[in-house]
């Protein structure tokens, strides 16, 4: 079966998804972050989440080789925060607020969740690699509503 790929991903962005940035350290222990709206939850026991990354990515043979990353919600209020990760090249980190505990991952100041998570498997996705996540650790808040993406543009909760 063939169809037009623009018409393909229209159609997806008619699904509604929450917006995250993940993020890792390098080889050289530099922080890495790329906001993506791919992420799911797998599974309660083990605790399982996944995403996944499109293999064009700058940043995909660093995740691949981290040993830990994190998955960060985001709030309505950091709209500026996707925008910044989304882009490929730059200085993603310059004026960012974000804290590490014990797996050393940098952790976003003002998520609304964030999901510490060790490499437990990857998968081909086609075009994109399937990164599952195991849960090491996690926190949540209420502060906010969450950013939301639909139809190609941020969209609100009503």
């Amino acid at each position: 079966m063939s169809f037009d790929a623009s018409q393909f991903r229209a159609a997806l962005g008619q699904f509604p998804t929450g917006v995250a940035v993940i993020t890792a350290q390098d080889s050289e222990n530099r922080p890495l972050g790329i906001t993506m709206s791919s992420f799911n939850s797998v599974s309660i026991n083990p605790p399982l989440v996944l995403f996944s990354l499109d293999r064009r990515a700058l940043s995909l043979e660093s995740m691949q080789r981290a040993s830990h990353y994190a998955v960060n919600v985001l709030s309505k209020e950091q709209v500026e925060l996707s925008n910044k990760f989304s882009r490929a090249l730059g200085n993603k980190w310059e004026n960012v607020d974000f804290e590490t505990r014990d797996t050393g991952t940098p952790l976003l100041i003002g998520a609304l969740a964030q999901f510490e998570c060790k490499p437990y498997a990857d998968y081909d996705g086609g075009d994109h690699i399937i990164f599952v996540g195991e849960v090491v650790s996690f926190t949540s808040s209420n502060h906010s509503l969450p950013l939301v993406f639909c139809r190609g543009r941020y969209a609100e909760i009503a």
